[in-house]
């Protein structure tokens, strides 16, 4: 993070007074960030070289990663949403020496049996040409096993976030409100990296993400009412309980937002088209932890629906027997304890090109269905198509070598009601509907209506939403159509 780094010192001796964060009531200033970064870095100099950041989304979350990045420390942020067994796995994995903290969150920090310290707001200067390298391994929660760790360096963090703020047209007039964790890579390079080279202040919404998992809106459509940001970077999830509660109340998001990032997760065609109508500016993107983030992203002066746009500055993509092949500086530099991998990296992900660029994502390779006549059905197609509409929160469709694929569904807080009310017949009647556009085939014929609370205490998702498809085949095994 030299380049952040620097551009926060070029912040302090050109406009110190101006805001730089903002949470709740609390505002820091390019002064003040830099000066709390600078006493919580003399602090940590002495530390042990691999260092964790336990902490929900806070200013100091940002402060300490300011502070490890100019001391050279190795970050490894845990997120707060990971279960005890997956954060002990990193802990040990890593061999992190220290956690930096918060006071709320101390007894569970206690109880990791690693020495740990809180993140104190004490002012001493900065010098932000004594920087020195850092780097950071960020733990995904993959669909099965133990989270792996993605080294990733000086020349991945700095390529990737000069490249987004590029692709977005960052500037300082710029006002940026953050959602998601800044465990996540994605958040911290688009939340704390790309809005500090900018000059942009970066406010933070953070019940906003809970809130919106609970199917609750209110705290995000607060945020953006208050804060009247300019961008964000948002998950289908989000972006979709935010348009039904927009929708619900005939309300519109703030005219102040120029681009509104989605990824994570592909974006229902008609989630995207019907979060436009309510005045949000979505922008589908792609990316992965291994190629430090955003590979590709729809940009504001241009922006083909149903794509996830064109790669960023710098970032080669290619199409090898269909997968998606990514070469580039923001390659990562190989998973922890593994091999340093080649100049390019196969994502896995099936996908194609067009002639101007673009990038359509057709799913994940090791997900195609296969049903028992032999047709090959991209699972993330039929889900996508099932998930525009509201009252459905969750679809993961499965069936692989059987003759009829099955639509495993969750009813949303708005459609509850609904598929109380209604029998079998009537659930088969809807999705047909929603699946009009795909060959017989690849419509589910059977459907099994679940929760999503039953979903996770099952395990059958990843900590950060994603199916674990496996599992969940086994699991519904018995209800499946052989």
């Amino acid at each position: 993070m030299l380049d952040v780094l620097k551009a926060l010192g070029e912040h302090v001796r050109h406009r110190p007074d101006a805001t730089a964060l903002v949470e709740d009531e609390r505002t820091l200033t390019y002064r003040e960030l830099c000066g709390f970064a600078g006493g919580l870095g003399r602090r940590v100099a002495g530390l042990r070289q691999v260092i964790g950041i336990f902490a929900p989304n806070c200013i100091e979350w940002i402060i300490a990663d300011l502070a490890l990045s100019h001391a050279g420390k190795t970050v490894v942020p845990l997120p707060v949403f990971f279960s005890p067994q997956q954060l002990a796995h990193i802990i040990k994995d890593a061999k992190v020496g220290y956690i930096l903290t918060i006071p709320p969150l101390v007894k569970t920090v206690s109880a990791m049996g690693v020495p740990y310290g809180l993140i104190d707001l004490e002012s001493a200067p900065l010098d932000v040409e004594a920087a020195q390298p850092s780097g950071c391994i960020i733990y995904t929660s993959g669909a099965t096993g133990q989270p792996k760790g993605v080294r990733l360096g000086e020349r991945q963090i700095n390529r990737s976030a000069a490249a987004i703020s590029q692709a977005v047209t960052a500037t300082q007039e710029d006002r940026y409100l953050s959602v998601l964790p800044f465990s996540l890579l994605l958040e911290r390079i688009c939340g704390i990296c790309a809005p500090l080279l900018a000059g942009a202040p970066v406010y933070i919404a953070k019940e906003a993400a809970a809130s919106c998992a609970k199917g609750d809106p209110a705290p995000l459509i607060e945020a953006t009412e208050r804060f009247r940001p300019t961008v964000s970077v948002l998950t289908p999830d989000l972006l979709k309980v935010w348009t039904i509660g927009l929708t619900a109340s005939a309300k519109k998001a703030p005219a102040s937002l120029r681009l509104v990032a989605v990824g994570g997760a592909p974006v229902p065609p008609a989630l995207a088209e019907a979060a436009w109508r309510r005045g949000i500016p979505v922008h589908e993107g792609y990316g992965l932890s291994e190629c430090c983030s955003v590979v590709a992203m729809n940009r504001p002066q241009g922006r083909i629906a149903g794509t996830v746009g064109v790669p960023i500055s710098g970032v080669k993509v290619t199409i090898e027997d269909g997968e998606i092949v990514v070469a580039g500086p923001t390659v990562m530099d190989g998973y922890l304890h593994g091999p340093k991998p080649a100049d390019k990296w196969r994502t896995g992900d099936l996908g194609s090109l067009d002639g101007n660029g673009f990038l359509t994502i057709h799913g994940r390779k090791d997900n195609v269905l296969v049903t028992s006549a032999g047709r090959n059905v991209s699972p993330e197609w039929i889900e996508g198509l099932i998930l525009a509409d509201p009252r459905i929160s969750r679809c993961i469709v499965t069936g692989h070598g059987h003759s009829t694929l099955t639509a495993i569904v969750a009813p949303s807080p708005a459609g509850a009601d609904w598929f109380a009310k209604i029998n079998d017949e009537e659930v088969s009647g809807l999705l047909t509907s929603l699946c009009a556009e795909a060959p017989e085939y690849a419509r589910p014929g059977r459907h099994i209506i679940t929760g999503e609370e039953s979903l996770r205490d099952n395990e059958l998702l990843t900590m950060n939403g994603q199916p674990r498809r496996k599992n969940i085949a086994e699991h519904f095994a018995g209800d499946l159509c052989p």
